[in-house]
């Protein structure tokens, strides 16, 4: 058997637009900072976005790269050089944009079996993503990008439909089935979910949510203290296995003058401003003990590399046999 230490390799696969690709790469980041050797892919116009950033990290030690593979614009009927959602202004580049998307699947194998990882972290998006890692026996990790609590929400709206038993858009209900008592009205829901036939865009989230159910489990961004009670029930009523290994955000944020002259104003007057302040402060503290060293994000983040580790060894071993 092959004693010799071996380094784990991560793929990432984020999707093409800012909301999404900007917290996977940190991510990737943030793997790598661990000594994981972490591989992004991206595509010619997306890359820049983030490579000053992934080049600093590597002058600093850390094992990250970016492999680039070509967008196929022109074959999913999107003019040339539209690599990323924010070109999208109509619902028929969305559309394309989508064929793209799984245009993308071939040369993403072919990427995966040239590099061997050992897994691969892909965006909620790219739902053959779990397929393709099943064929190369490497688990995939499913990336949302957004907290528990949405995660709950949307799978007692998909699985219960209660918006569908109200007489009116503005008629309030229950989400059923969540550790709280969470009201609504239909006009508050996205389009989509009042949608009555399927179409892309349902479609769409269906197979998303399918192929989340199908992976080896779930990265969130977000940390246990800020929503325990959702982070058990997505884990132990929902049963996926899930990692909170946020929150991911840039050391910098640009925000406008004006928004935050806006804000100041907001939180300056009143006893509602100043219990606003001290939430916010309460929460920041929260975020960044949960990202040091024996926080919770920090403790889940090694519970899997060591998971991932250990699946690694067990298939060298087998493999031995």
């Amino acid at each position: 058997m092959d004693s010799k230490p071996y380094q784990l390799h991560v793929l990432f696969l984020p999707y093409m637009a800012p909301g999404h690709m900007i917290p996977l790469v940190d991510m990737a980041r943030l793997f790598a900072r661990r000594g994981v050797k972490a591989t992004i892919i991206s595509t010619p116009l997306n890359a820049p976005v983030f490579s000053k950033a992934v080049e600093r990290d590597g002058q600093q030690g850390h094992d990250i790269s970016i492999r680039i593979i070509k967008f196929p614009s022109a074959e999913a009927g999107l003019p040339e050089g539209c690599e990323n959602l924010s070109c999208i202004n109509s619902w028929d580049m969305h559309a394309n944009f989508l064929k793209a998307m799984s245009m993308l699947q071939q040369p993403i194998e072919q990427l995966l079996e040239e590099c061997h990882p050992h897994c691969l972290v892909a965006d909620m998006t790219f739902t053959w993503a779990t397929e393709v890692a099943d064929k190369l026996r490497i688990p995939r990790l499913y990336f949302n990008g957004t907290c528990c609590f949405s995660m709950c929400v949307l799978d007692s709206l998909l699985r219960y439909e209660p918006h569908r038993r109200v007489d009116s858009d503005f008629e309030p209900f229950i989400v059923p089935g969540l550790p709280d008592q969470i009201k609504t009205t239909r006009q508050q829901l996205a389009e989509y979910l009042k949608q009555t036939t399927e179409h892309e865009f349902t479609k769409m989230v269906n197979q998303i949510s399918e192929s989340e159910a199908r992976s080896y489990g779930v990265l969130v961004n977000s940390f246990h203290e800020l929503e325990p009670a959702y982070c058990e029930h997505y884990r132990k009523v929902m049963g996926r296995k899930a990692w909170h290994i946020g929150p991911l955000y840039p050391k910098k944020i640009l925000v406008r003058k004006d928004d935050m002259e806006k804000a100041i104003v907001q939180l300056m007057i009143g006893e509602e401003a100043e219990e606003i302040r001290n939430r916010a402060r309460e929460l920041q503290e929260m975020a960044r003990n949960a990202m040091e060293e024996g926080g919770s994000s920090y403790s889940d983040l090694t519970a899997l590399l060591e998971e991932l580790r250990a699946l690694e060894t067990s298939k060298r071993e087998s493999a031995a046999h």
